[in-house]
């Protein structure tokens, strides 16, 4: 494939962010053989069926990704706690919150790494906010959700990253706590929000 080509096909890629589906690929005319020549070349790689991602993208890193494949997941857990300064640990896969409806089939994917938490989907709304990571606009729990599942979860969680998200959390002056009692109350765990925060507050 001539220079020229893998530019035209580099730029197409790039008004999708990187990222492209079969079915835009093919409104793009961009078809089997061009996907296939691509591929070969390790211009693009296949990250799911049906969805290829541009190697050596913008500089959005795994997030576009995670954007494109999962526009109805929340950012969350050990994810969230990284975003709102609580975990300073690099970690080595996505955490997203998901309808538990959602088929499993879905997250079958070669990259990123991504560790799927399925919920009730009138659970699943409570607390989204809007983030930015890397000037891409993301679903994430706010804080107070974030510690009501950090909470939920501590006996499933890493000792010093539990401790650690407490600790900044109850230092925070952008914490909610009139958002977390509610959270607590609609989520059943008023009494570990009582018992382990509410001492501190």
């Amino acid at each position: 494939m001539n220079e020229d080509r893998l530019l035209k096909f580099q730029n197409i890629f790039f008004r999708y962010d990187g990222v492209m589906t079969t079915a835009e690929l093919t409104n793009e005319k961009v078809y089997y053989e061009d996907i296939k020549n691509l591929l070969n070349v390790g211009a693009i790689e296949k990250i799911r069926r049906g969805y290829y991602h541009w190697c050596n993208a913008l500089d959005y890193g795994d997030i576009i990704i995670i954007k494109k494949l999962y526009p109805d997941a929340v950012l969350c857990n050990e994810t969230a706690l990284l975003y709102y300064g609580y975990c300073d640990r690099n970690l080595r896969e996505w955490h997203i919150a998901i309808s538990k409806n959602a088929s499993r089939l879905r997250f079958k994917i070669n990259y990123p790494n991504v560790k799927a938490r399925r919920v009730d989907p009138h659970l699943l709304v409570i607390g989204i906010v809007e983030g930015e990571i890397n000037d891409i606009k993301v679903n994430i729990y706010d804080r107070d959700r974030t510690i009501c599942d950090v909470l939920k979860n501590m006996n499933n969680m890493d000792r010093e990253i539990f401790n650690k998200a407490i600790r900044e959390y109850i230092s925070d002056s952008q914490k909610n706590i009139s958002n977390l009692l509610k959270y607590a109350k609609i989520l059943r765990i008023e009494n570990k929000v009582n018992n382990i925060i509410g001492v501190w507050l």
